[in-house]
């Protein structure tokens, strides 16, 4: 059987109308009735309920479903890779710039030392929402961000990365003591604050309407998208700022920055590697997934270079 007709099931169901559904596959409606009428006739079952005012599937309807899915989905896989037969090696990713400063560059050396046929490498950073859309729409290969636990990514082929620790950070010479605050200590210091739709904007702020607080308790806001910048402006004891464990390891190692966590403060966020259902198979791809999880299970990881040293 064609997989066309299971296609046009899949596309009956979800759009639950034959019109909506032949408008999506661009042929006529009458082409889609025409399949499916040919999948009631082969399987010698009515699949789609049409007693309502959407069209949903039958208890049969669903069964097909289900085994159309899958392979609907390996024939995806099939031309994905006849498709890569011959051509030359390319990888596009995307993350988010505290993955990107804290974990790209040992992974990319993994990456390239193991790849030196590579022909082209891209990497852009982006925030996590126009990182899952690039992925979406096939403008990246993959993604990795770190996000609270709101986000739908129920479309793509997913694995899971350690948890991402967030803390408040401040330079020795602004007296906050290490370990934990109250969090009114904090509100007399300036803070540095990332953009709306960065996941540690959004953590801060739920843990601050979680007590009743905005950022505009602080003594004052300076928002950035920089890090680099952020980071400077912390070491030089300009205010704090609430940031990855992991983007500020080298300096709380050596002193220069102090870490504070406030009481009853959620401090963590879920980091994702993200990328389409159908590279699966892919072996580039996953020989860079293999990377990013050998630079995670590294013990005593050496800080990355742009932060390696201290301020």
């Amino acid at each position: 059987m064609e997989t066309r007709y299971l296609k046009t099931l899949l596309k009956v169901v979800e759009t639950g109308s034959f019109s909506k559904a032949a408008e999506l596959l661009h042929i006529t409606q009458s082409a889609v009735s025409q399949r499916i009428k040919f999948l009631e006739e082969h399987f010698e079952y009515q699949l789609l309920d049409r007693s309502g005012s959407e069209l949903v599937s039958t208890e049969a309807g669903r069964l097909i479903l289900a085994r159309a899915e899958v392979m609907v989905e390996q024939e995806r896989e099939m031309e994905e890779e006849v498709k890569r037969l011959g051509q030359i090696k390319r990888l596009s990713l995307c993350c988010t710039p505290t993955f990107g400063m804290a974990y790209l560059p040992a992974v990319l050396n993994d990456f390239i030392l193991q790849n030196a046929d590579l022909a082209d490498l891209k990497f852009i950073f982006q925030q996590p929402l126009q990182a899952i859309k690039g992925v979406h729409e096939n403008i990246y290969d993959l993604a990795i961000i770190e996000h609270c636990d709101n986000l739908d990514l129920s479309t793509f082929q997913t694995h899971s990365l350690p948890i991402d620790e967030l803390i408040f950070v401040s330079a020795p010479q602004l007296g906050l003591p290490a370990g934990s605050v109250e969090l009114e200590s904090l509100f007399t210091f300036r803070l540095y604050a990332r953009h709306d739709g960065c996941s540690s904007k959004q953590l801060l702020l739920n843990n601050l309407a979680a007590c009743d607080k905005t950022t505009t308790d602080f003594q004052s806001v300076f928002i950035s998208d920089d890090l680099r910048f952020t980071l400077e402006a912390v070491l030089a004891g300009q205010g704090i700022s609430f940031v990855s464990r992991s983007l500020v390891a080298a300096q709380l190692e050596c002193g220069s920055l102090l870490a504070h966590q406030v009481l009853d403060f959620q401090n963590t966020r879920l980091r994702t590697l993200i990328y389409s259902r159908v590279r699966r198979t892919d072996p580039l791809l996953q020989k860079f997934i293999t990377c990013v999880q050998a630079v995670f299970d590294r013990k005593n990881q050496e800080p990355n270079e742009l932060l390696r040293a201290c301020y």
